[in-house]
């Protein structure tokens, strides 16, 4: 994430969801700890031999970006070293990252939630184990001057997307549905390389679609007031998240909740004061330190989707599958799962922090 208008969001993929070439980041960790035993009775103190720490690669969006906060300062306080884990970060593209998640190639991956259930239903073997975005972040945005307060104003309209494709996509769809409309109804005009925030900045278009914690900040910031469209309970989508493989599952399982646990951990000193996370993802992306001030704007909103009222209730990075449910339902209507799959199929609570 950059402080210029782009379509980055969260997960947010390359041309196609690479625009730019991300910079991935491998920042390893060693677990330390020496056990002193005594040594018969000359007194000596020796230390005991201890297990290797479990590596584990984790793929994270394209672009390294302060969205990523959590993970970074997770790495850089030493939670990960300190729960037995030498981790690893990469950058990929959402479709890249669920292919080397399944394959076991990558241990341990933000994805979005609409890409997983296609994903599952084509046979790649991977569960959706931890909600890191209770809200999706997917929205519509529109100039406030442009008279569209409601899904229903979009009608006959011109929105600019990145294309037809992704959780952008799955999310317009259902917007327009809660409203009875469809894409037909609309004028869609296809901006590949991720510039309908700049068309609808320049008039180009009436709306477009974005990310909650990006394009609303950066044009308000622009001096550009907007209105932000985004699905409410009736329309629920699943948000980005942690997915393992199955086969990961099996094998490296206790690693896997404790690097969720130790993530968790960093979410919770940042929910308390965003800065902390802002520093870590500077020392992690040092460009990102031209514009700290949007940065901390960009996290803050970003820290507003971690929770939702689902999560308040049963913990955080629980995973809603009444609402999973209800967006595999919806998914299928529209033609997005080939093949028949359950909530069950999709998603895996286990790794979870118990409550």
């Amino acid at each position: 994430m950059t402080h210029t208008i782009t379509g980055a969001g969260p997960n947010h993929p390359g041309r196609g969801p690479g625009r730019r070439p991300g910079r991935p980041r491998a920042i390893g960790g060693l677990a330390a700890g020496l056990a002193i035993v005594l040594a018969g009775c000359s007194g000596a103190a020796t230390p005991a031999p201890t297990s290797s720490p479990t590596p584990l690669t984790v793929g994270l969006g394209y672009i390294p970006s302060v969205q990523f906060a959590q993970f970074y300062l997770a790495q850089q306080a030493g939670y990960y070293r300190a729960a037995g884990l030498t981790v690893t970060f990469q950058n990929k593209i959402d479709p890249d990252l669920i292919s080397l998640v399944g394959q076991g190639a990558v241990d341990i991956g933000l994805a979005d939630g609409t890409s997983v259930v296609p994903a599952v239903s084509q046979g790649i073997p991977v569960r959706y184990v931890a909600t890191v975005y209770a809200q999706t972040p997917n929205i519509v945005l529109a100039r406030a001057s442009s008279g569209i307060r409601t899904a229903a104003d979009l009608k006959g309209r011109k929105l600019g997307i990145p294309g037809r494709y992704g959780s952008g996509w799955v999310m317009l769809q259902a917007l327009l549905a809660s409203a009875g409309l469809t894409p037909n109804d609309l004028q869609i005009l296809p901006y590949p390389d991720f510039g309908q925030a700049t068309a609808l900045q320049q008039g180009a278009v009436d709306a477009a679609t974005g990310f909650a914690n990006n394009e609303p900040l950066q044009l308000e910031r622009a001096g550009i007031p907007v209105t932000v469209l985004a699905l409410d309970a009736a329309t629920p989508l699943p948000g980005n998240g942690l997915i393992a493989g199955t086969q990961t599952i099996n094998q490296k399982g206790g690693a896997l909740k404790a690097f969720i646990a130790a993530t968790l951990k960093a979410q919770d000193v940042i929910r308390a004061d965003p800065m902390k996370g802002v520093d870590a993802a500077i020392a992690a992306v040092p460009e990102l330190g031209q514009d700290p001030a949007t940065q901390l704007a960009i996290l803050k909103a970003t820290v507003a989707l971690w929770d939702s009222p689902y999560t308040l209730a049963h913990g955080p990075a629980a995973i809603d599958e009444p609402g999973w449910k209800s967006a595999i339902a919806f998914m299928s209507s529209i033609g997005l799962v080939p093949n028949p799959v359950t909530v069950d199929q999709v998603v895996n609570s286990s790794l979870l922090p118990a409550r």
